[in-house]
């Protein structure tokens, strides 16, 4: 690579990352981590675990940004050390090395800018993932919990805190539905785009003559409800009903019933909660899941009145994703048209080439 070449493409790479700085704003981001570590120190910060969590959750968060925005631009700033030093020394290893890391830093830089296309109303909200079996019996059922489990690895590579809600499990094999948080900023805006039916192709592992099976699985992501959120909920307009919670195949896992199904009779809307020992906890958080549901129920209604529905993935029902396991290997989504051709990966969790391209066909779609 050309001196001139490398120093415009440094230019370049520097301009990028000056417009993700004004975005991210990062003077702003330091003042609130000044202000939330302030909170986080007071004596009294445990004395409300929840609240404590939220606090500390969102400081590690913002810290973690602030973070990768200075490396990044550190990163960058050294570049042009590493390409001036394999010019002087004439050293085909310091050139490589140079290039290895001028890759690498575009990579990230890429990553980064998608963050800040995360620019809608609710997209820094945490997230609730509900995800339900549909067309194809069994298999449907075992998908939907292969989802589950892609979901929470994906998680896990991150180090974001999950908390599982409630699961229904199918009485074969699999999950008929869950509910779960992933609880970091951010969260709703990642995955939302997530949303709709998703496609499996394989042979059945529970057909005994080794047939072909298509089965589907529905993905709904919903912005964890807060405070400031205008959700009011008629005690007169909700069923509540207790039951004793359940492990696979119909295994109790409680002996008291604590576990919490609310139905909201205008909507029909119905949620469960079986993850605490408490039912009071479980009715709570069931609320929440509640709210949640109403809130984006209210903001679909909004919309449509606004005839602003361009999202052709945005509806619960819509299909987004194929995973063909047979009688090829590949991973497409229907819209961004990104695919991959190691299922398995994306299975066990590797999904934020499928996430960055979502969130980019988006923002695309609202211009």
């Amino acid at each position: 690579m050309a001196v001139v070449d490398v120093s415009e493409e440094l230019k370049s790479l520097s301009s990028t990352m000056e417009s993700i700085e004004a975005v991210l704003d990062l003077d702003k981001l330091r003042a609130d981590i000044a202000v939330l570590e302030e909170q986080a120190a007071a004596p009294s910060l445990w004395d409300n675990p929840d609240e404590a969590q939220k606090i500390t959750s969102k400081l590690s968060h913002l810290q973690a940004e602030v973070r990768k925005a200075e490396t990044l631009r550190g990163r960058i700033d050294d570049l042009s050390v590493l390409f001036e030093m394999a010019e002087e020394e004439d050293d085909p290893d310091t050139r490589a090395e140079a290039e290895s890391e001028l890759a690498a830093v575009k990579k990230a830089l890429d990553e980064m800018e998608v963050r800040t296309l995360l620019s809608g109303e609710y997209d820094a909200r945490e997230a609730l993932v509900n995800i339900r079996a549909e067309a194809g019996g069994v298999d449907a059922a075992d998908f939907a919990e292969q989802l589950q489990r892609m979901y929470l690895r994906w998680a896990e590579r991150h180090g974001y805190k999950t908390e599982i809600y409630e699961t229904s499990y199918a009485e074969e094999a699999g999950i008929k539905s869950t509910t779960f948080a992933v609880q970091v900023p951010y969260a709703y805006g990642t995955l939302s785009v997530e949303q709709g039916t998703h496609r499996l192709v394989r042979i059945s592992p529970f057909d005994n003559q080794g047939r072909r099976q298509t089965s589907f699985a529905g993905v709904e992501i919903l912005p964890v409800v807060e405070q400031t959120d205008h959700v009011e909920i008629d005690e007169s307009d909700l069923r509540v009903d207790v039951y004793r919670s359940s492990g696979p195949g119909g295994q109790g896992v409680n002996t008291t019933d604590s576990a919490v199904r609310l139905t909201h009779l205008p909507t029909g809307i119905v949620v469960s909660c079986q993850n605490e020992r408490s039912q009071i906890q479980n009715k709570a958080t069931a609320m929440n899941v509640l709210q949640a549901k109403l809130l984006e129920r209210q903001r679909q209604e909004e919309r449509a009145k606004m005839d602003a529905l361009k999202d052709g993935g945005s509806s619960w029902g819509n299909q987004m994703r194929s995973y063909v396991l047979h009688p090829y290997q590949m991973v497409k989504d229907l819209r961004t048209e990104f695919e991959v051709g190691n299922p398995q990966s994306v299975l066990d969790g590797e999904i934020d080439g499928f996430l960055e391209a979502g969130i980019r066909w988006r923002k695309q779609q609202e211009k």
